[in-house]
């Protein structure tokens, strides 16, 4: 066969990507101090009786945790493969806190006012985890501990560390990158990396 890559390794990249097994920690701002006991994950907005849901630290762990392999692709065209995410899916907060008929969109919010938005279809996506480990080891405070969003199938900015609360929206709204000149929808395997690339 020759020294070339096995067959399907160039295959399970988006284009322009380049594989990597280190994970450098990029982030916008400081990283928080955590304090578990003001510590919570809210749900609001566009819920479907209208009311906040949260749970505090204590609370968010007694939920069902799940393990999911999801790649990591970065918009600076790294990619990290094969990741081991454990945690509580996104979906389970949807079924325990769902949205409203007319929720279209969710905004993740995260420490120090950080955004993202998704389509609800990518929050309950089958891989979309609110992530507490990677490769059965805690997160650590550069990476998002204690919960990150890991949503596989988009680039990374649109999985953000520190995550605070989730609100339901029935418009989209461009979140803190997204404002900042990132695609609005953010897929790894059409390279929509840049929001002048948007329709």
């Amino acid at each position: 066969m020759g020294s070339h890559e096995s067959p399907g390794e160039a295959e399970q990249l988006p284009p322009g990507q380049r594989a990597q097994t280190q994970w450098p920690v990029l982030h916008y701002g400081p990283v928080p101090r955590f304090k578990p006991e003001r510590w919570d994950l809210q749900v609001y907005g566009a819920t479907v009786d209208g009311t906040k849901q949260s749970w505090d630290y204590g609370e968010f762990h007694a939920l069902p945790t799940a393990e999911v392999s999801g790649d990591m692709h970065c918009v600076t065209k790294f990619s990290l493969v094969g990741n081991s995410w454990s945690g509580v899916l996104a979906r389970t907060i949807l079924e325990l806190a769902p949205p409203a008929p007319e929720a279209t969109h969710a905004m993740i919010w995260a420490e120090y006012g950080y955004s993202a938005n998704l389509r609800i279809e990518d929050l309950a996506a089958d891989a979309t985890i609110l992530a507490t480990h990677r490769g059965g080891v805690e997160l650590t405070p550069d990476h998002g501990f204690p919960l990150r969003l890991v949503v596989p199938h988009l680039y990374a900015w649109k999985g953000p560390k520190w995550v605070r609360a989730i609100e339901y929206l029935t418009a989209d709204r461009r979140g803190f990158w997204e404002e900042r000149g990132y695609h609005n929808t953010g897929d790894p395997w059409h390279e929509q990396r840049y929001s002048y690339q948007e329709d």
